[in-house]
């Protein structure tokens, strides 16, 4: 049942987005105004938030433990790795990448993951390959993978890919309405996102 909370705060915090941010706030200097000086320009308006800023938190109330997740917008450096065996308290390794790896040699590095961690990995889309799904596989860690696509898989092919990576846990659809159409044959849960811009 633990695992169920989990998933179900995860997806949560993938729905929410970037709801709770804001704009950035940026210190201002305190200058007196001067009346000669009225054709300056108002300040600039703070910088949007940009996309790793938006990320969602992974928030689990029922992990009581000291614990610290660390992003990635990208898969991390073998450096970066050596940088997480030095974090106090490491619990998630939260990865949001643009694009599926293409083979085992790119995701292989996640094996170097403290076994304390679990390794949460956002994917975008169907799996372009059989290969990239299965590379998932292959993987020597404590793997959470989530799916984010537009649509149902385009054949029964993909939907087999998807239910052989041992790692999937959930398949959030971003399609308006909700449909299960397609997803017939999927074995993970499925969940459905809404943007409202």
């Amino acid at each position: 049942m633990k695992s169920w909370n989990r998933i179900a705060l995860l997806a949560a915090a993938l729905l929410a987005g970037c709801v709770a941010g804001g704009p950035v706030v940026t210190a201002r200097s305190s200058q007196p105004k001067d009346s000669a000086d009225s054709s300056a320009a108002p300040p600039p308006a703070p910088a949007p938030l940009s996309a790793p800023d938006c990320a969602p938190f992974l928030l689990d109330p029922t992990d009581l433990r000291f614990g610290v997740t660390v992003q990635f917008s990208r898969l991390p450096t073998l450096p970066e790795m050596a940088d997480l065996r030095q974090t106090s308290g490491l619990a998630h390794v939260l990865i949001m990448l643009p694009a599926w790896p293409e083979d085992f040699d790119a995701v292989a590095d996640l094996g170097q993951v403290p076994p304390e961690a679990d390794v949460i990995v956002l994917l975008p889309g169907d799996p372009p390959s059989r290969g990239a799904a299965e590379a998932w596989n292959m993987v020597q860690a404590r793997l959470r993978l989530v799916m984010l696509v537009d649509g149902p898989p385009p054949s029964p092919s993909v939907v087999a890919d998807m239910n052989d990576l041992r790692g999937l846990q959930r398949v959030i659809a971003q399609i308006d309405p909700p449909s299960r159409s397609g997803f017939e044959r999927l074995q993970r849960p499925l969940s459905f996102r809404r943007v409202v811009e």
